[in-house]
């Protein structure tokens, strides 16, 4: 697995600041060089792994979610929350949903095993994740070797527990905003006002959960001394920018295309892969922007190792 140009810390230095920095390298530059730097670290195979590791996150986490939303007789809200995944898969593949819908139901009405069950293995897959979002940072900051595997995953534990919650809450809020119109009638307590209160107020409040999970993941994913925070703001702006921007895509495309499930059959699942791909790609981009700003503060601004061509 490859590396890219090791960056020090920068931590004590003084100097220009991040804007000035900015300024004297250019946007062009810094995205250029940017993506260099994620090419060098193989930053696409990490993507494609985080991805993955996202996708056995999310199945769990529905039965779960469905099964304590039973247990708790909150029929409106399982019922948003079934629309709102279906979404991502429309036609044959919802089949595959909807027994996870009832296997979570069955669960939260009999001893519940299941639904610990399923928060446990959710858990731990998601942990996996942030593992593996450790490993493609570091080696986009040229950082050859991860933390201990006892501290590595225990941070990935906490990132899992903090930022990840933060994800998924983001993800359901941009989908959730059309679920809720088609599943809220007369009869919910909802009226015409809140409902066009909520599809607006939807979208900076999954702003706000996306920019507080990359704020995390930016400070403690990567194991290294991270510098201040202005530092890291322009590559998680990128990351969020990109993000906001290809799940709202996603999200439109998959709400207003009648054909997806019919084309893609019980494939159609490849809605929720696309967007675990997409995140992953936007995330670990945004990691590059910032390693590569701070890589020419640090005066080693080519991104790629001696080995590299």
């Amino acid at each position: 697995m490859s590396t890219a140009t090791h960056i020090p810390s920068t931590r004590d230095l003084e100097g220009d600041d991040a804007l000035q920095t900015l300024r004297s390298t250019g946007w062009g530059t810094l995205l250029r060089d940017a993506f260099a730097r994620l090419r060098a670290a193989d930053g696409f195979s990490h993507a494609r792994a985080l991805a993955f590791q996202i996708a056995l996150t999310a199945l769990p986490a529905l039965i779960a979610a469905v099964g304590i939303t039973t247990e708790l007789d909150q029929d409106d809200l399982q019922a948003v929350l079934k629309e709102a995944l279906l979404s991502l898969a429309p036609g044959p593949a919802s089949q595959t949903l909807t027994q996870a819908f009832q296997q979570g139901s069955e669960a939260a009405s009999g001893a519940g095993t299941a639904v610990t069950t399923g928060i446990i293995a959710a858990l731990f897959s998601a942990t996996v994740a942030m593992g593996q979002l450790e490993r493609g940072v570091n080696r986009i900051y040229g950082t050859e070797t991860d933390r201990s595997p006892l501290r590595k995953y225990g941070v990935a534990l906490l990132l899992a527990c903090t930022a990840g919650i933060l994800l998924l809450l983001s993800f359901v809020t941009f989908l959730a905003g059309s679920a809720i119109r088609e599943t809220t009638g007369s009869d919910s307590g909802w009226s015409d006002t809140a409902l066009t209160i909520w599809e607006v107020a939807r979208w900076p409040l999954a702003v706000a959960f996306i920019v507080g999970a990359m704020a995390m993941l930016f400070r403690y994913a990567p194991r290294r001394p991270q510098p201040k925070a202005s530092w890291l703001l322009v590559g998680s702006s990128i990351a969020v920018l990109l993000w906001v921007l290809l799940t709202a895509l996603l999200a439109l495309y998959l709400d207003e295309s009648r054909e997806f499930g019919r084309t893609y059959g019980p494939l159609a699942m490849i809605g929720m892969l696309l967007w675990s791909l997409l995140s992953s790609w936007s995330l670990l981009f945004g990691v590059a922007v910032a390693a590569q700003l701070e890589a020419v503060r640090a005066g080693v601004p080519t991104p790629t190792t001696n080995e590299d061509p």
